[in-house]
């Protein structure tokens, strides 16, 4: 009796990979690295900027992809790991060099919290593909949670606010909220409804205009902002939403 063998599946160099998105993850993973490498040197506005650049790359990787069909494992893998740098490691190394250095030993449990909470939010996400309704995320998403303190650390030396009392204290809420939001079942809303194609009122355009022109005016303030506003939007919907599961109900009025 013939037994055919197994198919021998190709290695990875007979497979090859998808050059121009992995292009875009390998340089935002560069833009990890380089933060913490300025941190170590104590130049932590260029770490701070090379985070939110790290998250300009990181969005145009996926879409990339998709747009030119793409997509592969070892893509969705290598993603990944970028992201555990860029938005793990980095920013917890920042913070710790920052402001929570002087703390001691709570200064260093408070970033591992930060590091750990990315590493099991990447490890949630992965796991749960597939599986989850794309409009929403189930905790906050790591490059958010590394915008809260690269966002902090930029707008202190942006505005000169290094010598402020109490911004240890801060810089640690910062870190601690920011890791321990990133495990919550708390929902966030993941802006895959916005389709680009679709028309809009012309009023829309004008808006964009108007945001523009804030970025580009004050953009340490605009971006912080906007990632505070976001990583405070999943609690106030979710008070919002056990406040109408919980509200009684009234009797009838006669």
């Amino acid at each position: 009796m013939h037994i055919d063998p197994k198919p021998i599946k190709p290695s990875l160099r007979r497979q090859g990979i998808y050059l121009l998105p992995n292009s875009f993850t390998l340089a935002a993973l560069f833009a990890g690295f380089y933060a913490i490498v300025q941190a170590m040197n104590q130049n932590f506005e260029h770490a701070a900027v090379a985070i939110f650049i790290a998250m300009i790359l990181d969005g145009m990787d996926g879409r990339v992809a998709r747009l030119t069909h793409s997509q592969s494992a070892f893509g969705a893998e290598f993603d990944s790991l970028s992201d555990m740098v860029s938005f793990g490691v980095a920013p917890a190394l920042i913070a710790y060099e920052w402001m929570l250095k002087d703390l001691g030993k709570l200064g260093w449990m408070i970033a591992f919290i930060h590091c750990a909470g990315a590493a099991l939010r990447l490890a949630r996400f992965n796991t749960m593909i597939g599986s989850t309704d794309k409009r929403w995320f189930i905790g906050l998403p790591s490059p958010a949670a590394a915008a809260l303190v690269a966002g902090l650390v930029w707008i202190c030396h942006a505005y000169g606010y290094n010598d402020l009392p109490g911004l240890q204290w801060v810089a640690l809420g910062f870190t601690a909220f920011s890791g321990i939001t990133m495990v919550t079942n708390v929902k966030f809303w993941s802006f895959k409804e916005i389709h680009l194609r679709r028309r809009v009122p012309f009023v829309m355009l004008l808006a964009l205009v108007v945001v523009l022109m804030l970025l580009m005016s004050e953009p340490p303030l605009v971006l912080f902002g906007f990632f505070v506003c976001y990583a405070l939007s999943g609690y106030v919907m979710a008070l919002l939403g056990l406040g109408k599961k919980t509200a009684p109900l009234l009797p009838p009025q006669a």
